[in-house]
């Protein structure tokens, strides 16, 4: 298993941050996007926020392919309908490169308890 995290900031704005997250309480959210992530591989997901900075992290199966996963979102019209919904809300980060969303998060520290 590998975990990827990731950053993105919402709008700033709270009615468009409530309506972010309503769409993301489980009786709100799509069945067809929770199925075409863990289609991907992705075993895991949580999404944080804080003020109007998001978090996600995943955890993925060994054969999770970031590209793969891209392409079948990209070939998915409700996920593609999902991400212009979505996009209502988001704004890339400032040091996000051009067309890129979720910015990967460098790991710096890790505590390991055993």
């Amino acid at each position: 298993m590998k975990r990827y995290c990731f950053a993105l900031d919402l709008k700033d704005d709270p009615d468009l941050i409530a309506q972010y997250e309503h769409w993301h309480k489980h009786e709100n959210s799509w069945p067809e996007i929770r199925k075409s992530i863990l289609d991907t591989g992705v075993l895991n997901m949580d999404i944080y926020r804080t003020g109007n900075r998001l978090f996600m992290i995943m955890d993925v199966s060994d054969t999770f392919s970031p590209a793969q996963k891209s392409a079948m979102d990209a070939a998915n019209p409700k996920v593609q309908e999902w991400e212009a919904l979505m996009n209502t809300f988001q704004q890339p980060l400032p040091w996000a490169k051009e067309d890129e969303k979720w910015v990967p998060m460098q790991q710096i520290f890790h505590l390991n308890g055993s």
